[in-house]
């Protein structure tokens, strides 16, 4: 029988969402260049950060007891003041009773600030040479100390040892040094001290080439003539008394503000202060010391008993460093002080990102394998209550039962578009089904035959409806109003149902508070690599969580290759919406506002066609995700209802919401740490970690197939599927929220059909 039935409803001018289809198709590819981007940028402060911590780049060689011979004796000889004129290398020696009080590796949120309070406290000033990953870490840190007076030096930017560093690497850490300088004070320096440094006579033959090729930059080399050797914490008397130098000398004296608990120093340092000047000991910067040596004694230091005198009250102390005490400090200026400013904006949002998306994946992360538990708890209960459990009565020990059975005829509709590969096969296992039905072919204006081949098959119990193509949901509910049954069967036109699906699959419409059924979906063509990922996908991602979902009354979404309503219930949510493309998720959640409850039935199973290629995977995949957000969003207002119909509101919305789109959106980064703290910080345990992920995964999906009673063999697909299928499922998601987020419109696709997937026999099982 045929029946020509146009399109209720509907005019034949495009529809809105095919309208604005063609806005929508330009803006794809940026989409998507949009959504790579978007994790480019997260990797990418990542990196800045493990960069900052020497996670990344980290060089933790130190050279020691290396000859030095090929050094000149008059520098090993020399004073801790390294400088270079044309080529010729210059030491001096702090004028007597002069000390230049130095700070390595910092600075710190923590003890820099006490170090500066101690100094403000006795008016006194000091070089601070601060590693450039801090400095970006700390700006305000290091415009305070800039501002107070003190003066700044470069301690490289990662803390390595330049003796077994490139000439690039050298440049490198000099430069971001500067930058981090800029863009923290507004300030550079010529000043410099080599990590693991010392006294002078320790440079040898490998470290003298650094310093010269320092020297030719124009940075004067600062060493040290007394080392407090306060990061050993020795007690406050011995810092004290190893940072004295000898009988009335001068001295450059190292202390730390940073590199662990600094208590001491800061104890310490007071105590040394106010020690030193009883002595009559005048305290300056390097460059007070270097304007001291060429005969200028004016605003280089606080003498002894003279508050208030020295370069933190002068007028050249402030922030441009133009005074005597911070003559080495120059202002930043143009592209130098810009690119500065960018670093540490940049690096404040990687402190901030960085440990806040580290707690957040830290929650997913236990969430997931929290669902992971329930689903498998769920899904064992699920399995003995439908399997072994009690009758419905509660007597007895019998096979569960929803109630009398269901054997009254039913309507099944086949929507079909441009089908003509694959509806001889699923109209020919209709035909075979152990329960009575009506087929009712919804031809949604195929130009392919589509119809024809349905009719010539000669079926007494299938009747063609032509319509114009208007869409799925179109026919759908096309194929509803002309059903002649008060129980209707959706199928996919490429789908083929095993001989009892049909009479399996309307079962619970014995239980009268039962208004639709979700049927178990099989992937037919699992006999190539894209199939098998997909079929571990169906079994262990959907009909796994359909179970869970059926216990906690829930369901969010009956599959369009198999599933059962009640006519009058689909007629009283308004059909099939055209609202989304996820139709049967919008259904499914409309029925359940509406009150009734949906169910999964893993008896019912159906043989789908699964995408051949990565292609129409992906577009498929992006028009379900895009579909699902639709819906939720449609049904936002299922968070406020009240009693048995506000329960998906309450507790599917938040399930679907958060495993379903926010856990995924943010599972590529889970493998960005994943595979960042492989390569830069412990290989071993995070291959431990990801290890262990896997094992569940492997451990929850031997268990569905164990449920499906589906060869284990496909099982060895999951690793792989873990590195690249997954990974792609990722992207899809972030591509479809990122449309969503940019109000884009996608319309129906239709995938290309090859008619492989014949009878369940050959499904490849």
């Amino acid at each position: 029988m045929t029946t020509t039935t146009p399109a209720r409803g509907r005019r034949r001018a495009p529809s809105r969402m095919e309208r604005a289809a063609g806005r929508a198709a330009a803006f794809q590819k940026p989409r998507v260049i949009l959504a790579l981007l978007l994790l480019l940028a997260l990797t990418s402060v990542m990196l800045l950060d493990g960069y900052l911590r020497s996670e990344i780049g980290n060089d933790a060689r130190v050279r020691d007891g290396a000859a030095y011979d090929k050094v000149p004796s008059r520098i090993l000889d020399g004073g801790p003041l390294l400088t270079f004129d044309h080529g010729t290398a210059t030491t001096q020696s702090v004028p007597d009773r002069t000390i230049v009080l130095t700070f390595d590796d910092g600075p710190t949120a923590t003890w820099t600030p006490q170090v500066l309070k101690v100094l403000e406290e006795n008016d006194v000033d000091a070089t601070f040479f601060m590693v450039g990953s801090m400095i970006s870490r700390y700006p305000g840190v290091v415009k305070s100390l800039v501002k107070q007076g003190n003066e700044v030096g470069i301690h490289t930017f990662t803390h390595v040892d330049l003796s077994y560093q490139s000439a690039a690497r050298l440049q490198r850490e000099l430069k971001q040094t500067q930058l981090a300088l800029a863009g923290a004070a507004g300030v550079t320096t010529t000043l410099f001290r080599a990590p693991y440094s010392s006294e002078i006579d320790a440079v040898d033959n490998y470290s003298w080439p650094v310093y010269q090729e320092i020297g030719d930059l124009g940075y004067t080399s600062v060493f040290v003539d007394t080392d407090s050797d306060d990061w050993k914490k020795p007690g406050v008397s011995k810092i004290v008394r190893w940072a004295t130098p000898k009988k009335n000398e001068g001295a450059i004296v190292l202390m730390h503000d940073a590199g662990g608990d600094r208590s001491q120093t800061i104890s310490a340092l007071g105590t040394y202060i106010k020690k030193m000047k009883a002595k009559g000991y005048t305290f300056t910067t390097v460059s007070g010391a270097q304007a001291m040596l060429n005969g200028n004694r004016s605003g280089v230091g606080r003498q002894s008993g003279s508050a208030g005198a020295g370069a933190g009250a002068s007028a050249g102390a402030g922030i441009g460093g133009t005074g005597a005490a911070q003559a080495a400090q120059h202002q930043a200026a143009g592209a130098t002080l810009y690119e500065g400013r960018a670093l540490v904006y940049a690096v404040a949002v990687a402190e901030w990102v960085v440990p806040a998306l580290s707690w957040f994946l830290l929650v997913v992360g236990v969430a997931v394998m929290g669902r992971f538990g329930m689903m498998l708890v769920l899904a064992r209960r699920h399995h003995r209550q439908r399997n072994r459990g009690r009758g419905k009565g509660g007597r007895g020990g019998g096979r569960f039962s929803w109630g009398p059975a269901v054997t009254r005829p039913v309507s099944v509709i086949v929507p079909a578009y441009n089908e003509k590969e694959c509806i001889a096969n699923t109209l020919r296992s209709l035909a075979k089904s152990t329960h009575p039905i009506e087929i009712v072919v919804v031809d949604d204006g195929s130009d392919d035959n589509t119809s024809e081949i349905a009719e010539s098959l000669g079926m007494p119990n299938v009747r063609v409806v032509r319509q114009e193509n208007a869409g799925k949901p179109a026919a759908l509910n096309n194929g509803v109003r002309t059903a002649r049954h008060d129980i209707v069967v959706m199928m996919d036109g490429d789908t083929v149902f095993e001989p009892d699906a049909v009479h399996q699959l309307v079962q619970p419409f014995a239980d009268p508070e039962i208004g639709a059924v979700a049927g178990n979906a099989k992937v037919g063509n699992r006999t190539t690599l894209i199939g098998a990922w997909q079929h571990i996908e169906y079994v262990m991602g959907f009909n796994l969580d359909r179970r869970m979902y059926d216990l906690l009354r829930c369901m969010p979404t009956i599959p369009g290759a198999i599933g059962a309503f009640r006519r009058d219930a689909v007629l009283g949510v308004g059909g099939m919406s055209e609202d989304t493309l996820a139709e049967d998720t919008d259904i499914t959640i409309a029925l359940h506002r509406a009150g009734w409850r949906v169910v999964y039935q893993e008896h019912a199973r159906a043989w789908t066609e699964a995408p051949g290629s990565l292609r129409q995977l992906w577009s498929q995949r992006y028009r379900w995700s895009y579909g699902t957000m639709q819906a939720l969003w449609k049904h936002r207002k299922s968070l406020t209802d009240k009693g048995p119909s506000g329960r998906f509101g309450r507790v599917g919305m938040p399930l679907v919401v958060l495993f379903q789109i926010v856990t995924p959106v943010f599972a590529p980064l889970i493998d960005v740490f994943t595979g960042y703290s492989m390569i830069f910080v412990d290989f071993r345990a995070a291959l431990l970690a990801w290890l262990a992920v896997l094992a569940v995964q492997l451990v929850c999906a031997a268990y569905a197939f164990r449920l499906d009673r589906e060869k284990y063999r496909y099982l060895a697909m999951l690793p792989l599927q873990q590195l690249a299928y997954r990974q792609m499922m990722y992207l899809v998601l972030i591509h479809s929220c990122v449309t969503a987020l940019t109000g884009g419109r996608l319309r129906w696709q239709k995938l290309k059909r090859t008619g492989e997937v014949g009878t369940p026999a050959g499904a490849g099982r």
